[in-house]
């Protein structure tokens, strides 16, 4: 066996329920059911006299937020979206996305300067469980405050 090491520490292996959505000051934020933050890299392409090859260098990256949101009461978080479209003053939040190892271990990351971006579910009901969905774009990289280990 080639890779031992993904045999042997499988028991590492974490499921979402490990996984938290903080504000900026450590506070759990909404009940969320999903949260993903994605990067997306566009490179600019270019040629060089004398070769036939395309070849492309790093351009701009982005950082995109999603979450769903399980409604169970009206949060700071909806509050501060519904004033902010009365005053017409577009918010900005700092969130924190954790997810906890079984050794107490935590990979922890601050996104800073989050708008809203897309569509947001202001109110989404159905027969299920009632949910919330949130898209936001980061205007600061991300910083990883802290990693998962399984040492």
């Amino acid at each position: 066996m080639i890779n031992t090491r993904a045999a042997s520490d499988v028991r590492h292996a974490r499921t979402g329920k490990d996984g938290a959505f903080y504000d900026e000051d450590g506070r759990l934020l909404a009940t969320v059911e999903t949260f993903q933050a994605k990067s997306s890299w566009n490179n600019a392409k270019y040629t060089v006299l004398g070769n036939a090859q395309e070849l492309e260098t790093a351009n701009t990256f982005a950082i995109s937020l999603t979450m769903t949101q399980i409604v169970i009461e009206d949060d700071k978080f909806i509050s501060d979206l519904f004033e902010a479209m009365e005053h017409q003053k577009m918010p900005v939040w700092n969130f924190q996305g954790t997810l906890l190892g079984r050794n107490g271990s935590e990979e922890r990351v601050t996104y800073r300067e989050v708008i809203p971006s897309g569509d947001i579910d202001l109110q989404n009901i159905g027969s299920d469980v009632i949910k919330r969905n949130w898209s936001f774009f980061v205007n600061r990289p991300p910083k990883l405050q802290s990693k998962l280990s399984i040492g």
